[in-house]
């Protein structure tokens, strides 16, 4: 019997932004609903890149909340959202890490998983993201799966399970190019970039706010 039911795509979203944003920008934690949309909606470290609208992001919270997957934090004037579900999972940090990879940036290697968690999660070696996979996969947990190898790969990929069995591209039959090799940012641009992204959403609402009281 699984942990939790199996979540629509909006859902795993919003939840992988607010883990993310826990480990890399504390700072900036627990998220507001317009910084919320902002990190769901990132260009960089998410495939797919998404649209979602606050009416989506909303919706996911709402159903989110319903399930005591996220909840609201209490004491700040402007409300905030904090997930829970690393709390419902028992996950320790190296799985949270790798299981947020997971649902922001889709099927992965161990490699690519290792070189995209340093700023969640040190790893020191290629075994210790491999445990946390295997971990991921116990027998009554099953939140990630190997996928086969695809012809020209020589590595196996592994997926989430949030949203119930992989299909397309995941289901490790589909064929898609091999990544030679990604642009990387330096250190800490990424998350400047992002809590910038956010705290520019939350000011452009600010100001819709006034404009719509005069």
């Amino acid at each position: 019997m699984k942990i939790i039911d199996d979540l629509s795509p909006h859902q795993v979203r919003v939840l992988g932004a607010l883990l993310e944003k826990e480990q890399a920008t504390p700072e900036y934690y627990p998220l507001t609903v317009n910084a919320l949309i902002a990190a769901c909606n990132q260009k960089s470290n998410r495939d797919p890149v998404t649209q979602l609208t606050e009416t989506e992001v909303v919706e996911a919270i709402d159903s989110l909340a319903k399930d005591t997957l996220v909840w609201r934090s209490d004491g700040a004037r402007t409300e905030r959202w904090r997930q829970s579900i690393s709390r419902r999972l028992e996950l320790d940090p190296e799985e949270k890490a790798v299981l947020t990879l997971l649902m922001l940036r889709g099927s992965q290697t161990t490699g690519e998983l290792r070189s995209r968690s340093t700023r969640l999660h040190a790893f020191a070696n290629l075994g210790e993201v491999e445990g946390a996979l295997r971990r991921l996969t116990a027998e009554g947990r099953e939140l990630a799966v190997e996928l086969a190898r695809r012809p020209g790969q020589k590595e196996n990929r592994w997926t989430h399970l949030m949203a119930g069995e992989p299909g397309g591209d995941d289901s490790g039959k589909a064929v898609s190019p091999v990544v030679v090799g990604e642009i990387r940012s330096p250190a800490g641009l990424v998350d400047r970039v992002a809590a910038l992204e956010m705290q520019v959403a939350e000011l452009t609402a600010a100001v819709e706010r006034l404009g719509s009281d005069n």
